[in-house]
């Protein structure tokens, strides 16, 4: 049932994000004057079409990769003579950029819509309060200390530890100075913090910055009380079921989910633990092994196992939303901010500042799918946010076979005043072929360690 959540919510968002993309490029060369012979969502067989009544076919097909809008042309094959002034390969070349940028265009103002929704319908969240610093790290030097609230990060204000974890990630890989500003429980006045960086988790595989800075995330004193148990994992095995109390670890005194039982499973990874429980009001031993799982070089523990439902205290709860007008420019704001953090993290995975491991590929893509739609409405449209933000960008780079690498060629060609030569298109698009190619398998191999680990 996991397994068919997960492929649908993919399929819901690839469709939707190739689909606008697709669009883009089909309403521009509409009202360009250029004749649209097929707009294909998915490639191969066709699974259902339809033809309009400009002669227009519109198919879904087999493989839900992807899509593409084809349009008359004389360089694919012979052109009526009537239909010439119709073919995309007449056009001006103005008009030729517009209908090759229309396609990332319309996957930004997806983003933005996807963002306003979010707005406008509001988020919960926690606020980034932090619990304990760990002595010695950056953020102890910097002297900051549990139950401080981060209220802004170089400048950015910031409300969640989203929104905290968001800013960190642009200083991946960089040295000098991070500003943070915090305030102390009941004060309105904030103060600030400065963090020196070195390398920051430079070429680090999959970073934590949060983690990295020797900073934890606030957590009440929360009942370790078993929740949940998953099909097949340690837990079950071991016989744990939903309901239990877990009263000692080892002989130890448990009253601590957060503090106790899951640094215990965490650090032991393939060895027995005798799970001390209360069960109908009925005290027994169980003996749970964890599994063991590979992050950043270090094995941990993990047992199939969550808890049970608690409350946050109301102070540390955030409520955030806009009305419908404001939400307009805070959506334009937030797709700019993620599209030059796309950009910046392009950039610093080619000059080796961020791991190029960190390059992820379509099972790591249907993972973060299934995830996000199964934590509600809101973690679906982020993904779909940032999703579409990521296709624009790629789309945008200048390498043949993309619409960037298009792009090139037309901006090239307007300056000239004359088209490049075939010969140097040809050799462009078998550079871009390759690469294109040789940059999915290795994202698809990274996947595949992934979930060997």
């Amino acid at each position: 049932m996991d397994l068919l959540f997960t492929l649908l919510a993919t399929v819901v968002a690839l469709g939707l994000l190739v689909t606008i993309h697709e669009y883009g490029h089909f309403w521009v060369a509409r009202r360009c004057g250029v004749k649209v012979l097929r707009f294909s969502v998915g490639f191969g067989p066709a699974l259902y079409s339809w033809h309009d009544k400009r002669g227009t076919e519109y198919a879904i097909a087999s493989i839900p990769l992807g899509g593409y809008v084809k349009m008359l042309d004389e360089r694919e094959g012979p052109v009526d003579a009537a239909e010439l002034d119709q073919a995309f390969n007449r056009k001006t070349v103005q008009q030729r950029i517009a209908v090759v940028a229309a396609g990332p265009v319309a996957n930004f103002l997806l983003a933005i819509v996807a963002f306003w929704l979010i707005a406008v319908l509001g988020i919960t969240t926690l606020a980034p309060v932090l619990g304990p610093v760990e002595e010695g790290s950056v953020a102890a030097r910097a002297g900051l200390v549990e139950g401080l609230e981060v209220v802004e990060v170089d400048g950015t204000p910031t409300r969640s530890w989203q929104e905290v974890n968001l800013q960190l990630i642009r200083r991946l890989g960089e040295t000098g100075q991070m500003q943070i500003k915090a305030i102390e429980n009941g004060s309105s006045v904030p103060q600030s913090y400065s963090l020196v960086l070195s390398d920051w988790l430079r070429g680090a595989d999959q970073p934590d910055p949060i983690r990295a800075l020797g900073l934890t995330t606030w957590q009440p004193d929360v009942p370790p009380l078993v929740g949940e148990v998953s099909d097949g994992g340690a837990a079950q095995a071991a016989g744990l079921r939903s309901g239990d109390l877990i009263v000692s670890i080892n002989g130890d005194p448990v009253d601590n989910w957060l503090e106790q039982v899951v640094p215990a499973i965490q650090a032991n990874a393939g060895r027995p633990l005798e799970m001390g429980i209360e069960r109908d009001s009925v005290r027994q031993t169980l003996t749970l092994v964890p599994q063991g799982r590979e992050h950043n070089g270090e094995v941990s523990g993990f047992a199939g196992l969550g808890v049970a439902a608690f409350d946050w205290p109301e102070s540390m709860i955030r409520e955030i939303d806009y009305n419908p007008l404001v939400a307009i420019p805070v959506a334009v704001a937030k797709t700019w901010d993620m599209t030059i953090l796309t950009l910046e993290s392009l950039k610093k995975m080619l000059t080796g500042l961020v791991s190029a491991k960190n390059l992820s590929g379509p099972i790591t893509i249907a993972k973060v799918a299934g995830a996000s739609a199964k934590s509600g409405p809101e973690s679906f449209l982020n993904f779909i946010a940032y999703l579409s933000i990521s296709l624009g960008v790629l789309n945008l780079l200048p390498i043949p076979v993309l619409d960037g690498g298009h792009l090139v060629y037309y901006t090239a060609e307007w300056i000239r005043g004359k088209p490049l030569s075939e010969r140097l298109q040809a050799w462009g698009l078998q550079i871009g072929v390759a690469l294109i190619a040789g940059v999915m398998l290795f994202a698809i191999f990274n996947d595949i360690s992934r979930l060997g680990s």
